[in-house]
């Protein structure tokens, strides 16, 4: 199994992208997945700042796991399904312009108020399936595995992930398990990872302090979950997802792909990514 950090887990911290390849290099990590560009220099697009990106992983010596993007075949361009089509296989060609031989982008955001008319995710499912269908088709072309992930509260349980995977039912398509985002709508990440290990093409490692919803509001850095209890990114290691019990179940289905780690909390990333991958690797040791 390679270990990975993703570039999202560096966005509080004052380095570039090009330092956080340099950073992701030095820390030991075997490869490195980019949340998109979000500091574009001016006059770039994601497409003609990729090959500087690609050349720095190539002289830092790390290779590109993964390329994850925002999404949403609802509501994305104005509503136009295939409009957002087409923007998103865009992105495809970034991811491998990159060389990464897999691309996370989402099906939906937000709650299901869309432009569609679909009140529920039943109703939306049969065109969130039509938008991934379309993009892994045309990321099996070029040679990139495409996937949606378990988060952004309309498409993130468990079993509305696997409700999406088994309807676009293409090989090229799976899932980019987060072991944590299951807490954002009240769902036992170790339960919700043995359901979706058949699909899983990429893991995040990710924890979050969780506290009741009974309590008064802990205050700043915090969101609610679904159902009104209080999240804060974490540490990885010090939080209340349980990871040890998820690399088990991650044993027990024989994966052997990429776990990386994603850092979202509120402490210096530059302290807490090189804690959370210490504790990660002596999590993998007790499995």
């Amino acid at each position: 199994m390679q270990i990975g950090v993703s570039s999202y887990s560096y966005s509080q911290s004052p380095l570039d992208i090009f330092e956080v390849i340099k950073e992701a290099k030095a820390m030991g990590f075997d490869v490195i997945e980019f949340a998109g560009f979000p500091h574009l220099p001016a006059g770039e697009t994601a497409l003609s700042f990729a090959p500087s990106v690609r050349a720095a992983c190539d002289e830092a010596g790390i290779n590109v796991a993964n390329y994850t993007i925002w999404a949403d075949f609802l509501n994305g361009s104005n509503g136009n399904l295939e409009v957002e089509i087409e923007r998103v296989k865009d992105e495809v060609r970034v991811a491998q312009i990159l060389g990464a031989p897999a691309m996370r982008h989402d099906s939906a955001w937000g709650w299901p108020k869309t432009k569609t008319g679909a009140r529920g995710f039943d109703d939306a499912l049969p065109i969130l399936i039509k938008g991934c269908r379309a993009i892994t088709e045309f990321g099996a072309e070029l040679g990139i595995k495409t996937m949606v992930e378990n988060h952004g509260f309309f498409c993130q349980d468990s079993d509305r992930v696997e409700k999406l995977v088994n309807g676009v039912n293409h090989p090229n398509f799976g899932l980019l398990l987060d072991m944590g985002n299951f807490l954002v709508v009240d769902e036992d990440p170790a339960k919700a990872v043995g359901r979706l290990m058949p699909y899983t093409f990429h893991v995040h490692a990710k924890d979050f302090h969780v506290k009741s919803g009974n309590e008064p509001s802990p205050g700043q850095g915090w969101f609610m979950s679904r159902s009104g209890n209080y999240l804060r990114g974490a540490v990885l290691g010090h939080g209340n997802v349980p990871i040890l019990q998820v690399l088990r179940v991650m044993k027990n289905a024989n994966y052997a792909g990429v776990l990386s780690i994603e850092f979202e909390g509120m402490e210096d990333p530059l302290r807490a990514i090189p804690i959370g991958l210490e504790n990660l690797k002596r999590y993998m040791d007790m499995v």
